[in-house]
């Protein structure tokens, strides 16, 4: 049975959550930005058992939930919005948060916005995408501690989003066990470049900083042009480009208006092209919101 919840005047609640882009070439699961780009969820109380079950996603988030309340309802859910699924843009953490957080506010709030948002964590098994999809900004998370600052209009996302899905977890399962002293190193050197430059909004040492060795090396075959495609950003103006998240979004950065990043993305869409690949593509920038 449901548990009767008083104290709630609201019947639904719409949770808007932006996408994300993560890891930023080296920052492997500890960096991530969150950008203009939305998945609305749309969560309904109801007076008995839905008709159509949820999806599993959705009802993990809901019963992790209803767990730490120690409270229930019977509900549903809808997303609509424009974050792609399996591309690498955060779009499961706008499923579970979406869902948790308008869950949590038709119980009357039993957990605190940071706790729902460990919850996001927990279920997605990494906080580069979690936590900015609800602080906003760039985010740097390491064992539990969290780094946010905004991120300025100027800085640009270009995004080539291919017709190829790639699942995380066919993506994590190509990773090796271990990885060349050497290439640690590297990523160590670049990740720390990268989280420095975003947060003290020195966008001009981004230049070549995203070079990732730790797993783009084990993952581009998974998506071909990829690395046609990167070159192609970085000849047209980018400071350099990556594969968002486990892929399959590539993402070029740059500090312009229009005229370059249209290049950029012109350039990277016929990299992608001759490779084979459909894609379509767009410019973004961060949003410094969150999670609403």
């Amino acid at each position: 049975m449901a548990a009767k919840v008083r104290g709630v005047r609201s019947a639904s609640v719409v949770v808007r959550v932006p996408a994300t882009t993560a890891n930023l070439g080296p920052g492997f699961d500890c960096l991530g930005v969150a950008l203009r780009l939305y998945n609305r969820v749309t969560v309904q109380r109801l007076r008995a058992r839905p008709a159509v079950e949820p999806s599993p996603m959705m009802e993990e988030a809901a019963e992790r939930l209803f767990w730490r309340a120690r409270k229930r309802v019977w509900w549903t859910a809808g997303v609509s919005g424009d974050v792609p699924s399996a591309r690498g843009l955060g779009s499961s953490v706008t499923v579970r948060a979406g869902v948790l957080v308008g869950l949590n506010r038709l119980l009357g709030r039993p957990l605190t916005e940071a706790e729902c948002m460990n919850l996001v964590v927990d279920l997605e098994g990494h906080p580069d995408n979690a936590v900015p999809a609800f602080l906003g900004g760039f985010c740097v998370c390491a064992d539990g501690a969290v780094l946010r600052e905004s991120v300025a209009p100027k800085l640009k996302f270009v995004a080539v989003v291919p017709e190829v899905e790639v699942e995380t977890a066919a993506a994590r399962a190509v990773l090796p066990a271990h990885v060349p002293f050497e290439d640690a190193a590297h990523n160590g050197r670049h990740a720390a470049l990268v989280a420095a430059a975003l947060a003290a909004r020195r966008y001009d040492l981004l230049r070549e900083a995203f070079r990732d060795r730790l797993h783009e090396p084990y993952r581009k075959h998974l998506l071909p042009g990829f690395e046609a495609a990167v070159v192609a950003a970085e000849k047209a103006g980018a400071f350099g480009a990556f594969l968002s998240g486990s892929g399959s979004t590539i993402m070029a950065v740059v500090v312009g208006g229009p005229a370059i990043c249209q290049r950029i993305l012109k350039a990277m869409l016929a990299a992608m092209k001759a490779a084979g690949v459909g894609a379509k593509g767009m410019v973004l920038a961060a949003d410094n919101d969150g999670l609403r």
